[in-house]
């Protein structure tokens, strides 16, 4: 269970929780689950409390006394938004089943948190679940830590060595500083702890900019506490401050499946009551105009930098530049049909397909063609952190005016701008704020759409 499954720890350990707490109210208050608005009042603060609490951040050096103290928040305030309920919805009648059925989930989810953290703990010491390491510099911190990975297998990190220009003990020696962007792309590394003091501040911009495109963790190992910032969290290993880089909104797995949840609804919607007789209507009126087919699939850049095809309503007469040439303003290829269904976005309707089969989203950075993806990626630094998103059907950097034609090096550095703005500050008000602004744009027919 290394790096591409300890991702399904955390969804696993929620779903356990939920299991024990319904199964045991089906068991002990069946009545309850007669009624629909209960059962979601109880799942749904469960959750909102557990992200309050943080009962599923658990990181690997996480101590038991935390995650009591987590467990004891969570039944505390969790006990109280329960009996609150029927205060006010059952006329103040507590059955003392319900008393039974929290001590009941109680028990036993705390029982079973911790046999987690103990299984998970062996497990390490066995050799799964761990994470490569390498260390860059060097300090007394910094030897601290050495120590602390080598010492405590169970928290799973495997310690493979350190690069320096200072230090050159053989043990556990890998090189200067130069060649450790090159080792860890080549050996697998997980995650990179550096000393502050190692690199000059431009060189540790960079270093983390490394981290962000190759998906590699990078921590920072301050020689004073003075120096943390707003946009660093501090975290402590036995005492030893680590400085993180702060999470994405999508880094969290409740953000992330409740934004597959809403795509999966929101898609199918439109799939059922739009596409099924749209599709019809224009498969007639695009055959009668030109030859072809009635869906063009474009190849285009997607999450982490893979690769997927794009749906649209072909708009164009068949050619041979299309996965080439970018469209342009009085574009002869453009059909009278063509015309309309570009100047209403009606033809980017099939990407609910994408957004149905999980290549797309609804609310994303827009897909760029594969070749004009690695230019932009020359010209504009952090280009590829768009990637660590899905795509979009529609996106913040069209709203606001940046969509079609790349005329001047502005237009992108525009787009890629309010794309990163869109990944760190997301919420669903602005996804919910674009999709309406998406909506009046396409009534009223975009300038830029063509």
């Amino acid at each position: 269970m290394k790096k591409g499954y300890s991702s399904y720890l955390k969804p696993i350990s929620i779903f356990i929780d939920l299991f024990v707490l319904n199964a045991t109210m089906f068991v002990l208050t069946n009545a309850i689950y007669m009624e629909l608005v209960p059962v979601v009042f109880f799942n749904a603060t469960w959750l909102l409390i557990a992200i309050n609490t943080k009962l599923y951040v658990l990181y690997r050096y996480t101590k038991y006394p935390k995650v009591v103290t987590r467990l004891v928040l969570q039944f505390i305030y969790y006990s109280i938004s329960y009996f609150a309920y029927f205060g006010l919805f059952k006329e103040g009648d507590v059955f003392e089943n319900q008393k039974i059925t929290l001590m009941i989930v109680f028990g036993v989810i705390f029982v079973l948190k911790l046999l987690y953290v103990f299984v998970l703990r062996k497990y390490r010491l066995g050799g799964g679940n761990f994470r490569n390491v390498v260390i860059i510099g060097g300090s007394q911190s910094v030897d601290s830590l050495k120590e602390l990975f080598e010492e405590k297998n169970y928290l799973g990190y495997n310690y493979i060595g350190y690069f320096s220009d200072k230090y050159f003990e053989k043990e556990n020696y890998l090189g200067r500083l130069k060649d450790s962007f090159e080792y860890v792309l080549k050996n697998n590394i997980d995650e990179v702890y550096c000393s502050i003091t190692a690199f000059s501040g431009e060189k540790l911009k960079k270093l983390i900019e490394f981290g962000k495109e190759h998906q590699i963790i990078v921590k920072l190992i301050p020689t004073t506490t003075g120096m943390f910032t707003k946009g660093i969290e501090v975290e402590y290993y036995n005492y030893i401050p680590v400085l993180s880089l702060k999470k994405l909104p999508f880094d969290s797995p409740f953000i992330k499946y409740s934004k597959r949840i809403f795509d999966i609804v929101f898609s199918a919607f439109i799939i059922v009551f739009i596409l099924s007789w749209l599709s019809i209507l224009l498969f007639i009126i695009i055959k009668l105009e030109t030859k072809g087919p009635l869906i063009f699939k474009q190849q285009r850049d997607g999450l982490n930098g893979s690769e997927f095809e794009c749906y649209k309503f072909r708009s164009m007469g068949v050619n041979k530049f299309s996965e080439l040439k970018q469209t342009v303003k009085g574009d002869m290829r453009i059909t009278r049909v063509g015309r309309f269904i570009r100047k209403t976005s009606i033809d980017e309707l099939p990407q609910f397909i994408n957004v149905f089969l999980g290549e797309m989203s609804v609310v994303g950075p827009r897909p760029h063609m594969l070749n004009h993806s690695k230019n932009y990626a020359k010209k504009i630094d952090r280009y590829f952190e768009r990637n660590l998103v899905k795509p979009g059907v529609t996106g913040l950097a069209q709203v606001r005016g940046f969509r079609g034609e790349i005329e001047r090096q502005s237009d992108i550095e525009n787009r890629v701008r309010l794309d990163l703005f869109y990944i760190n500050n997301w919420s669903f008000a602005l996804d919910v704020k674009i999709i309406i602004q998406t909506v009046v744009n396409a009534a009223r027919g975009e300038e830029k759409a063509f």
